[in-house]
Protein backbone atom coordinates (compact mmCIF):
# COMPACT_ATOMS: atom_id res chain seq x y z
CA UNK A 1 0.00 0.00 0.00
CA UNK A 2 1.26 3.76 -0.86
CA UNK A 3 -0.67 6.76 -0.38
CA UNK A 4 -1.35 8.77 -3.38
CA UNK A 5 -0.52 12.23 -4.69
CA UNK A 6 -1.40 14.93 -6.69
CA UNK A 7 -0.36 13.18 -9.74
CA UNK A 8 -2.44 9.99 -9.57
CA UNK A 9 -4.26 9.16 -12.44
CA UNK A 10 -8.27 8.54 -11.10
CA UNK A 11 -11.48 7.08 -12.64
CA UNK A 12 -14.57 9.10 -11.43
CA UNK A 13 -17.16 6.77 -10.83
CA UNK A 14 -21.16 7.29 -10.43
CA UNK A 15 -23.31 5.35 -8.75
CA UNK A 16 -26.39 5.39 -10.29
CA UNK A 17 -27.37 1.97 -10.01
CA UNK A 18 -30.27 2.02 -7.18
CA UNK A 19 -34.07 1.65 -6.81
CA UNK A 20 -34.82 5.38 -5.96
CA UNK A 21 -37.02 4.41 -3.39
CA UNK A 22 -37.63 7.69 -1.64
CA UNK A 23 -38.42 9.41 -5.24
CA UNK A 24 -41.13 6.65 -6.01
CA UNK A 25 -38.99 4.11 -8.10
CA UNK A 26 -37.80 7.06 -10.53
CA UNK A 27 -34.41 6.56 -12.08
CA UNK A 28 -32.85 9.81 -10.01
CA UNK A 29 -29.61 9.77 -12.20
CA UNK A 30 -32.65 11.11 -15.17
CA UNK A 31 -34.97 13.45 -12.90
CA UNK A 32 -34.57 16.95 -14.61
CA UNK A 33 -32.92 19.36 -13.41
CA UNK A 34 -31.41 22.76 -14.39
CA UNK A 35 -32.18 22.37 -18.16
CA UNK A 36 -31.14 19.06 -18.05
CA UNK A 37 -30.51 15.60 -16.10
CA UNK A 38 -29.26 15.28 -12.62
CA UNK A 39 -26.95 13.25 -13.58
CA UNK A 40 -25.24 15.60 -16.41
CA UNK A 41 -24.53 17.75 -13.19
CA UNK A 42 -22.70 15.36 -11.48
CA UNK A 43 -20.89 14.79 -14.58
CA UNK A 44 -20.24 18.17 -15.41
CA UNK A 45 -18.37 18.81 -11.78
CA UNK A 46 -16.84 15.52 -11.61
CA UNK A 47 -15.29 15.37 -15.11
CA UNK A 48 -12.15 18.26 -14.59
CA UNK A 49 -11.46 16.14 -11.56
CA UNK A 50 -10.46 13.14 -13.29
CA UNK A 51 -8.43 10.53 -15.58
CA UNK A 52 -11.66 9.37 -16.99
CA UNK A 53 -15.01 8.69 -16.24
CA UNK A 54 -17.50 5.33 -16.18
CA UNK A 55 -21.25 5.09 -14.23
CA UNK A 56 -22.56 1.90 -12.19
CA UNK A 57 -26.22 1.52 -13.02
CA UNK A 58 -28.57 -1.38 -13.42
CA UNK A 59 -31.49 0.27 -15.59
CA UNK A 60 -31.46 2.37 -18.62
CA UNK A 61 -28.23 1.62 -20.00
CA UNK A 62 -28.51 2.98 -23.22
CA UNK A 63 -29.21 6.51 -21.87
CA UNK A 64 -26.21 6.30 -19.75
CA UNK A 65 -23.89 5.37 -22.56
CA UNK A 66 -25.52 8.16 -24.90
CA UNK A 67 -23.60 10.19 -22.65
CA UNK A 68 -20.34 8.99 -23.59
CA UNK A 69 -19.62 7.18 -20.50
CA UNK A 70 -18.95 3.46 -20.09
CA UNK A 71 -21.51 1.85 -17.95
CA UNK A 72 -21.13 -1.14 -15.46
CA UNK A 73 -23.62 -2.93 -13.36
CA UNK A 74 -23.77 -4.74 -10.35
CA UNK A 75 -22.87 -8.43 -10.45
CA UNK A 76 -25.01 -8.85 -7.09
CA UNK A 77 -29.12 -8.57 -8.26
CA UNK A 78 -31.56 -7.13 -6.38
CA UNK A 79 -30.19 -3.41 -6.14
CA UNK A 80 -27.35 -4.86 -3.35
CA UNK A 81 -26.73 -1.13 -2.73
CA UNK A 82 -23.66 1.23 -3.44
CA UNK A 83 -21.21 -0.91 -2.18
CA UNK A 84 -22.13 -3.20 -5.24
CA UNK A 85 -21.90 -0.45 -7.34
CA UNK A 86 -18.47 0.55 -6.26
CA UNK A 87 -17.35 -3.24 -6.51
CA UNK A 88 -18.20 -2.82 -10.25
CA UNK A 89 -16.81 0.21 -10.67
CA UNK A 90 -13.35 -1.20 -8.91
CA UNK A 91 -13.42 -3.58 -11.31
CA UNK A 92 -13.83 -1.68 -14.06
CA UNK A 93 -10.99 1.37 -13.40
CA UNK A 94 -8.23 1.60 -16.01
CA UNK A 95 -6.27 3.27 -13.19
CA UNK A 96 -5.09 2.51 -9.80
CA UNK A 97 -8.07 4.60 -8.04
CA UNK A 98 -11.34 5.61 -7.50
CA UNK A 99 -13.23 8.67 -6.79
CA UNK A 100 -17.02 7.94 -6.26
CA UNK A 101 -19.98 9.87 -6.18
CA UNK A 102 -24.20 9.16 -6.30
CA UNK A 103 -25.58 10.25 -9.56
CA UNK A 104 -28.05 12.15 -7.16
CA UNK A 105 -25.27 14.87 -5.99
CA UNK A 106 -25.60 18.15 -8.13
CA UNK A 107 -23.81 20.59 -5.62
CA UNK A 108 -20.88 17.99 -5.34
CA UNK A 109 -17.47 19.44 -4.19
CA UNK A 110 -15.60 20.69 -7.57
CA UNK A 111 -12.48 19.93 -5.89
CA UNK A 112 -13.74 16.50 -3.90
CA UNK A 113 -11.08 14.41 -6.01
CA UNK A 114 -8.08 16.58 -4.71
CA UNK A 115 -9.54 17.19 -1.07
CA UNK A 116 -9.42 13.29 -0.75
CA UNK A 117 -6.50 12.46 -2.30
CA UNK A 118 -4.70 15.38 0.21
CA UNK A 119 -6.61 13.48 3.52
CA UNK A 120 -5.40 10.26 2.61
CA UNK A 121 -1.65 11.62 1.67
CA UNK A 122 -1.74 13.73 5.07
CA UNK A 123 -3.20 10.30 7.13
CA UNK A 124 -1.06 7.63 5.36
CA UNK A 125 -3.50 5.96 4.06
CA UNK A 126 -4.40 5.29 0.57
CA UNK A 127 -8.47 5.47 0.75
CA UNK A 128 -10.30 8.10 2.47
CA UNK A 129 -14.04 9.08 2.54
CA UNK A 130 -15.66 12.55 3.05
CA UNK A 131 -16.61 14.13 6.05
CA UNK A 132 -19.10 17.20 5.66
CA UNK A 133 -18.72 18.17 9.88
CA UNK A 134 -21.91 16.25 10.76
CA UNK A 135 -21.79 12.57 9.49
CA UNK A 136 -19.73 10.54 6.92
CA UNK A 137 -20.61 10.31 3.29
CA UNK A 138 -19.24 7.25 2.46
CA UNK A 139 -20.26 7.49 -1.35
CA UNK A 140 -17.61 10.38 -1.58
CA UNK A 141 -14.62 8.69 -1.19
CA UNK A 142 -11.34 8.02 -2.74
CA UNK A 143 -10.68 4.13 -3.21
CA UNK A 144 -8.00 1.96 -4.22
CA UNK A 145 -8.38 -0.45 -7.18
CA UNK A 146 -6.49 -2.87 -4.91
CA UNK A 147 -9.58 -3.80 -2.75
CA UNK A 148 -11.45 -4.76 -5.07
CA UNK A 149 -11.24 -8.59 -4.63
CA UNK A 150 -11.50 -7.68 -0.47
CA UNK A 151 -15.00 -5.60 -1.37
CA UNK A 152 -16.05 -8.68 -2.82
CA UNK A 153 -15.58 -10.67 -0.49
CA UNK A 154 -17.49 -8.38 2.10
CA UNK A 155 -20.23 -8.51 0.22
CA UNK A 156 -20.21 -12.50 -0.65
CA UNK A 157 -20.60 -12.71 3.17
CA UNK A 158 -23.75 -10.26 3.49
CA UNK A 159 -22.50 -7.15 4.19
CA UNK A 160 -23.94 -4.20 2.68
CA UNK A 161 -23.61 -0.92 5.31
CA UNK A 162 -20.64 1.50 3.01
CA UNK A 163 -19.73 3.15 6.38
CA UNK A 164 -18.48 0.20 7.89
CA UNK A 165 -16.75 -1.28 5.25
CA UNK A 166 -14.82 2.17 4.87
CA UNK A 167 -14.33 2.01 8.87
CA UNK A 168 -12.67 -1.41 8.82
CA UNK A 169 -9.87 -0.32 6.80
CA UNK A 170 -9.12 2.86 8.22
CA UNK A 171 -9.86 5.03 5.98
CA UNK A 172 -8.60 8.75 5.91
CA UNK A 173 -11.46 11.19 6.86
CA UNK A 174 -11.57 14.37 4.77
CA UNK A 175 -12.83 17.49 5.85
CA UNK A 176 -15.78 19.38 4.22
CA UNK A 177 -17.33 20.77 6.76
CA UNK A 178 -17.02 24.42 5.12
CA UNK A 179 -19.43 23.48 2.07
CA UNK A 180 -22.14 20.72 3.83
CA UNK A 181 -24.41 21.80 1.40
CA UNK A 182 -22.27 19.99 -1.34
CA UNK A 183 -23.47 16.36 -0.36
CA UNK A 184 -27.15 17.31 -0.27
CA UNK A 185 -28.85 14.25 -2.14
CA UNK A 186 -31.80 14.21 -3.96
CA UNK A 187 -34.00 12.04 -1.97
CA UNK A 188 -37.39 14.17 -2.20
CA UNK A 189 -39.33 16.35 -4.08
CA UNK A 190 -38.36 18.94 -2.00
CA UNK A 191 -34.72 18.15 -1.97
CA UNK A 192 -35.05 18.51 -5.90
CA UNK A 193 -36.13 22.30 -5.49
CA UNK A 194 -33.54 23.21 -3.01
CA UNK A 195 -31.22 21.71 -5.59
CA UNK A 196 -32.96 23.83 -8.48
CA UNK A 197 -32.82 26.80 -6.21
CA UNK A 198 -28.97 26.37 -5.20
CA UNK A 199 -28.35 26.24 -8.69
CA UNK A 200 -29.95 28.95 -9.82
CA UNK A 201 -28.19 31.05 -7.54
CA UNK A 202 -24.67 30.10 -8.60
CA UNK A 203 -25.38 30.76 -11.85
CA UNK A 204 -26.66 34.20 -10.94
CA UNK A 205 -23.57 34.73 -8.81
CA UNK A 206 -21.71 33.58 -12.12
CA UNK A 207 -22.86 36.02 -14.00
CA UNK A 208 -22.29 38.93 -11.61
CA UNK A 209 -18.55 37.96 -11.38
CA UNK A 210 -17.98 37.81 -15.11
CA UNK A 211 -19.89 41.09 -15.74
CA UNK A 212 -18.06 42.99 -12.62
CA UNK A 213 -21.53 43.46 -10.45
CA UNK A 214 -20.82 43.54 -6.81
CA UNK A 215 -21.48 39.58 -5.96
CA UNK A 216 -24.16 38.89 -3.13
CA UNK A 217 -22.88 36.19 -0.55
CA UNK A 218 -24.81 33.07 -1.53
CA UNK A 219 -26.30 31.88 2.13
CA UNK A 220 -25.68 28.23 3.36
CA UNK A 221 -28.34 26.54 5.51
Amino acid sequence: MHSPNHQITITGAILAGGRGTRMGGRDKGLIPLAGGYMVEQVIDRLRPQVSDMLLNANRNETFYADLGLPVVGDDIGDYAGPLAGLAACLRASRHPWVVTCPCDAPLLPTDLAPRLIHAAHEQATDLSVAHDGERLQPLFALVPTRLAQDLAHWLANGNRRTGRWFEHHGAAIADFSDCPEAFLNINTPADQAEAITRLDTRRVLHTQSHAGQPIAEERRP
